[in-house]
């Protein structure tokens, strides 16, 4: 005990020369220790949501974005395919899946808009913690997180992030109505805004309501008035906010089937029924791909690990380096002491009793730095979904 007190209070006097050795040390270890911690982390959501996501459909391209993409809703898919491609799972005669169609382009205050159907709030277990589900078109429901941060709620509006503020013949945003929140899931659901598929349309300008011109008394917009038909001129008003009033006016510009989407999800019914639709798209010509997520994500956790192996090499190194340094430290300071150990040779210490305290201050500082690292380990892990995402989609 009196060891430890002699060397505590040689510790506190010599605070700088402490401080650098407990940084230095802890630095050292920071990483050794966060990156099996954190991958396992990682290995873990990806691996859950993968395994919950029996097949994704989309177009050919970058497997890891594809999957990605309809994952975690940030990253960019290959490429869009149309509609059609949902309709025809959905009416294939076997009946092999439930196609829940994606279409991820918009953004509204930084958060992804997800075009989808009921199906998918189904397929994630996804409720409501207040609010209702969309009933129209226009309508949004918000994940958790966008709830919390916006500070939004049922019966508030969003506006949906425009494409390109220096487009001035582009589409207008979509000031979408919330008529819900989703409760947490702790899962890229709680950072998203969820629309109809048709509403994410109609934010990309597939789709727009007019004034009813029958009723206007506004003869800016009225070009003629021609045995009961009315025509407008260039001043027609096209909406940005889609109302009950004007919800009749929206009507879409070619054939919904032809529209895109981005991905979907197919659900199929059995493990039969999974192998017979993957053949089927491996069988067709079309620009289409069909992937298993588990498989795809393992493979990129694959590539993670070969690079962890890297940096676990390195931490080798650099902890070696650091140890070399520390042991070259207590040799300077054992020297620098030399006065400071003849006068406890001279007050009857024996070289033992020396070794000990040179022993005390190092398990001290040793204490501190574990104490120091758990604790930065712990903090970054409360982080841990936050740098999942950046680490994922790239910030």
């Amino acid at each position: 005990m009196r060891t430890l007190l002699l060397a505590w209070r040689y510790i506190v006097f010599h605070k700088m020369k402490t401080a650098i050795l407990i940084v230095s040390i802890t630095l050292t270890a920071y990483l050794p220790v966060l990156t099996p911690v954190l991958l396992a982390r990682i290995l873990q959501q990806l691996t859950a949501r993968a395994a919950a996501t029996p097949l994704v459909i989309g177009a050919k391209g970058s497997r890891f974005d594809l999957v990605l993409h309809a994952l975690y809703f940030e990253t960019d898919a290959p490429g869009t395919i149309s509609m059609s491609e949902v309709a025809k799972i959905r009416d294939n005669k076997d009946k092999l899946a439930v196609p829940i169609p994606l279409y991820i382009r918009h953004r509204a205050r930084r958060a992804p808009v997800v075009g989808t159907s009921l199906d998918y709030f189904r397929f994630r277990n996804l409720r409501l913690a207040e609010g209702q589900q969309v009933t129209r078109l226009g309508d949004c429901v918000l994940g958790a997180n966008v709830a919390r941060r916006l500070g939004l709620g049922p019966g508030d509006h969003l506006m949906s992030d425009p494409q390109n503020v220096f487009d001035i013949a582009g589409t207008y945003p979509l000031k979408m109505r919330i008529t819900g929140v989703l409760a947490k899931s702790r899962s890229a659901d709680d950072a998203a805004v969820f629309v109809d598929v048709k509403t994410a349309w109609v934010i990309d300008g597939l789709a727009h309501g007019h004034q009813d011109l029958a009723r206007t008394s506004d003869d800016r917009v009225v070009l003629r008035r021609d045995d009961g038909k009315v025509v407008a001129n260039a001043a027609l008003m096209q909406y940005t906010e889609i109302t009950d009033d004007n919800i009749h006016s929206f009507h879409f510009h070619g054939d919904p089937a032809d529209f895109p989407i981005s991905a979907i999800i197919a659900v199929p019914d059995s493990r039969k029924s999974e192998v017979i639709l993957i053949g089927r798209y491996q069988l067709q010509t079309a620009p289409t791909q069909i992937l298993t997520p588990p498989t795809v994500v393992e493979e990129m956790m694959d590539m993670v690990f070969k690079v962890k192996r890297f940096f676990d090499a390195n931490a080798a190194l650099v902890a070696m380096a650091t140890s070399l340094l520390l042991a070259l430290v207590i040799v300077l300071s054992v020297r620098l002491r030399r006065r400071e150990m003849q006068t406890m040779f001279r007050l009857g210490c024996s070289r033992l009793t020396v070794v000990r305290l040179l022993a005390a201050e190092l398990l001290i500082i040793l204490a501190a730095c574990t104490v120091i690292t758990t604790l930065l380990v712990a903090l970054t892990m409360v982080f841990a979904p936050h740098i999942l995402r950046a680490v994922m989609v790239g910030g």
